[in-house]
């Protein structure tokens, strides 16, 4: 099997693969790695779903993805979706749900980052209510779609290192806000939510994983001053953590999860780089997953505390 690693791009990990007949829904595919994976898979000849903030303001981008598709015959349909609003969510999945065609592929890619103290049409941090909740009432609603061969893939990120998910103020309703530790705790809780969710559904064939797909300069960071924002790849200050990607090279290890790699291996873990990362607490080993993201019992205790917040069971 081939090898690859940071340097490697969406291009790269999909050369010479087929997906005619294969089905994606990729969230967050307006700009940067979201667009890029939706295109490198409907290139592929996959019928890609996207989903967008607002339809209008993405029709350029998305004849651009159209356009790769037409060698190959695959297809794309922006559909609009607000991650911060569960009744968005709920009526999106109600769509999909009664259209009835299948789901090979799901990935979870939106995400807000480090914006001012803020809260979700449902009253969550926005934060936690974006990256975490939004996907976890979507993913789980849209398990009737999902067969055996089926891939989660959930966006973390290297900031999981800096704080744990939070089950007593998730909302900073006791404590004062921080943008970083909010982010932080929402990215530990994608990676919990692969590890639950793997655990699930894998006697059915249903498998999800958590990528970090890097550093890369996107609109992640938009909340963010100039001059706190990721530099352009080849400008990057000493003391980074690891190389600054393109969005092309942030996309792989998301389609290298969706597509190439061994779901055996890769089940329930947390990759980055198109590889396994090891488990490691040491907080200067930044390649290195906690222990506290891929824990089962915080796993199990997160599935169920976000049950609660957000009014609906998702049993096994």
């Amino acid at each position: 099997m081939t090898t690859f690693d940071a340097t490697s791009t969406a291009d790269d990990v999909l050369a010479g693969v087929d997906l005619r007949g294969k089905r994606a829904l990729v969230t967050g595919t307006s700009s940067g790695i979201g667009l890029e994976t939706a295109r490198a898979l409907t290139a592929r000849g996959a019928d890609v779903i996207g989903t967008v903030r607002d339809l209008s303001k993405v029709t350029t981008e998305s004849a651009q993805i159209q356009a790769a598709g037409a060698v190959n015959g695959g297809t794309f349909e922006a559909m609009e979706l607000e991650l911060g609003s569960l009744d968005s969510v709920r009526a999106f999945t109600d769509r999909l749900l009664s259209d009835a065609a299948p789901l090979d592929i799901m990935i979870a890619n939106a995400g807000v980052g480090l914006p001012p103290f803020g809260h979700t049409a449902d009253g969550f941090e926005t934060q936690f209510g974006v990256n975490h909740l939004g996907h976890f009432v979507l993913v789980n609603r849209l398990v009737p779609l999902m067969h055996e061969g089926t891939r989660v893939v959930v966006l973390s990120s290297v900031a999981h290192r800096f704080a744990d998910a939070d089950f007593s103020d998730p909302n900073f309703e006791n404590t004062p806000y921080d943008p970083m530790i909010a982010y932080a705790r929402s990215k530990t809780a994608n990676a919990l939510f692969a590890v639950e969710f793997d655990q699930r559904h894998r006697g059915e064939g249903i498998r999800a994983v958590s990528v970090n797909p890097g550093s890369v300069q996107s609109n992640l960071e938009r909340h963010l001053p100039a001059d706190q924002r990721t530099p352009p790849p080849g400008e990057a200050p000493e003391g980074v953590i690891g190389i600054r990607k393109t969005a092309a090279q942030g996309a792989a290890s998301s389609v290298w999860a969706a597509v190439v790699a061994d779901m055996n291996e890769i089940g329930g873990r947390y990759c980055a780089d198109c590889a396994v990362s090891p488990v490691n607490d040491d907080p200067n080993d930044f390649a290195a997953v906690t222990s506290a993201a891929q824990d089962p019992d915080r796993a199990r205790a997160l599935w169920e505390h976000s049950e609660k917040l957000v009014g609906e069971r998702f049993p096994r």
